[in-house]
């Protein structure tokens, strides 16, 4: 299938290639908030080495690829027709894998019981621009959860349409079982950060509730 080649410089080493597709929909490119989310795992800020991380939504597997060079044991999650195109970038970056990473179907609103015991990390980069996925998104959000797990929701803060009226949505939905504590610009990466892309830890609300650090 026609395509081509994403660099995504890397703080320790040479690039990730990451193969794109001409045709496919919107999870077969590399988007802003991929890159950004993922330069921000390498700032250090969250603990990655030997975690169990998973990343839902997973595209290009840009993001949960860069968490496997730094250590972390990764699931990259995404629809049936993306699994291709997932194993070929995860093949193609293997040898900078200091982790594990694998690629998996998982559906938004199906049964997560295979991803058990909850990750201690959630990856989300530009998942919440259609409407009918927020509901099914956010179920799997509170069944893939634990007390521990930090959810990292990176996204780009669209004007156009229906998107404002979308992203307030989920966002109420989500506080509804969820604190939020946007990371601030600073704390991004020097280079990859923009206005317009957010950068929010998400936490399920339990009776005591954890202080991060980041």
């Amino acid at each position: 299938m026609a395509g081509w080649v994403r660099e995504l410089e890397r703080r320790g080493g040479p690039a990730l290639r990451l193969q794109q597709r001409e045709a496919g929909g919107v999870g077969c490119v590399v988007w802003d908030a991929a890159l950004v989310l993922a330069k921000f795992l390498e700032t250090g800020a969250c603990p990655l080495a030997s975690r169990h991380v998973l990343e839902l939504g997973a595209g290009t597997g840009a993001v949960g690829i860069m968490a496997a060079t730094l250590g972390a044991d990764v699931t990259v999650t995404d629809l049936e027709e993306l699994q291709e195109l997932l194993a070929a970038n995860i093949e193609s970056n293997r040898h900078l894998v200091t982790g594990a990473v694998r690629a998996q179907v998982l559906k938004w609103g199906e049964d997560v019981t295979e991803f058990q015991p909850p990750p201690d990390y959630i990856l989300m980069a530009d998942c919440i621009y259609y409407e009918e996925s927020l509901e099914p998104l956010l179920k799997t959000l509170k069944d893939l959860t634990g007390p521990d797990t930090c959810v990292l929701c990176c996204y780009e803060q669209r004007t156009v349409g229906k998107n404002p009226e979308i992203e307030r949505k989920y966002f109420e939905l989500l506080q509804v079982d969820f604190e939020l504590e946007e990371i601030p610009l600073e704390k991004h990466d020097e280079e990859y950060r923009s206005e317009d892309i957010r950068i929010v830890a998400i936490r399920r609300k339990p009776a005591n509730f954890p202080s991060w650090d980041l």
